[in-house]
């Protein structure tokens, strides 16, 4: 059946929808998007205009917008598989090792702790091991251009990237990023790296693809800007008994419970609040298996903006926690202890 319905997609998307044009300066569309740059950002129309059309229409990138590789899983188990892996552990310690000032710098400034800025790194491209492999022009352009779902999004992000690029006199036919066009080391969006984006080496130049100073600043930055409140838990683990509980993780991931109500929905944690500390609740489901429950706060809210997943969340969590404990277990001399979520 799985079988049946990939090639009926493949076909769709191979069908007129997701055709690709002779040139992307010739369409209307484009040349509608060029005359906004010109009058809004004043690129030059020609220059602007030979640029999109050294553009190439990507197929495989609508394909994955489609049908986002983890979304096959079904699993949370089999999603954190993924991630929470002996050698990617490994590199986050050595990562960590190697810039262990510049994380203690981050957590200071930005009160996100150490180790969930190496957690969000490890998820997104293995410490910078996998930043992507599409041109960014390309994959922005067929989003933009042949992706009606969410044209309007990524010409945002198509402006973002051309603006950007130009203010930092980076070649924007050289960069490469995921299909969805993310960005270097942190995989930012081209809006939010112009937004977020911290030079944090202090070199003078905001660079996400190859600064692990600069991701580790403007990760911080970001999760600030989106409400990260320093001090503060993220997540806890909970048990949960009788049905009460189902309710409240189907209402979402603001948190509006009171800590002190959770007992009422047949839940106990080990961890001890305040009783009117506001939380969610979230079950991670794996077929077969009992789920995962954990009591979510404030923090866990703001990782969700990052990626909009619980599932991404979670596995950012558990991914920096293993990384902080291999870390202690064999510390290197002369670099500081784990962040822990108190820095």
């Amino acid at each position: 059946m799985r079988a049946t319905l990939l090639a009926a997609l493949l076909v769709l998307h191979a069908g007129i929808a997701y055709a690709q044009p002779s040139s992307y300066q010739n369409r209307k569309e484009v040349k509608e998007f060029v005359a906004e740059m010109v009058k809004k950002h004043r690129f030059s129309r020609k220059d602007l205009t030979q640029l999109l059309a050294q553009a190439q229409f990507q197929p495989a990138i609508v394909r994955a917008m489609d049908q986002p590789p983890e979304s096959a899983l079904g699993s949370w188990q089999a999603y954190r598989a993924i991630f929470i892996k002996p050698e990617r552990i490994q590199a986050g310690a050595e990562f960590w090792n190697r810039n262990a000032d510049t994380l203690k710098r981050a957590a200071a400034e930005f009160g996100v702790p150490e180790d969930v800025i190496i957690g969000i790194i490890g998820v997104e491209t293995t410490f910078g091991r996998n930043v992507g492999t599409y041109r960014v022009i390309d994959a922005l352009a067929t989003l933009a251009f042949d992706y009606p779902k969410r044209s309007a999004y990524f010409r945002g992000e198509l402006e973002h990237y051309l603006v950007f690029s130009r203010d930092q006199g980076i070649d924007p036919l050289r960069i490469k990023g995921s299909y969805a066009g993310a960005i270097g080391i942190p995989q930012f969006m081209p809006g939010s790296y112009r937004r977020f984006g911290v030079d944090f080496d202090g070199d003078g130049q905001i660079n996400l693809a190859t600064s692990p100073a600069d991701a580790i600043g403007s990760i911080g930055n970001f999760l600030k800007s989106h409400g990260w409140v320093r001090g503060q838990p993220v997540a806890f683990s909970a048990e949960a008994s009788g049905d009460a509980w189902r309710k409240l993780a189907g209402s979402g991931i603001v948190p509006a419970t009171r800590f002190a109500d959770l007992p009422s929905y047949g839940l106990k944690t080990a961890a001890d609040l305040p009783g009117d500390t506001l939380c969610a609740l979230i079950e991670l489901e794996s077929p077969g298996q009992p789920s995962d429950v954990r009591v979510t706060f404030q923090n866990f809210f703001v990782l969700t903006r990052y990626n909009r997943s619980n599932l991404y969340a979670a596995a950012v969590l558990d991914l920096a926690a293993e990384i902080a404990r291999a870390r202690s277990a064999a510390p290197v001399a002369g670099t500081a202890g784990p962040g822990g979520n108190n820095p």
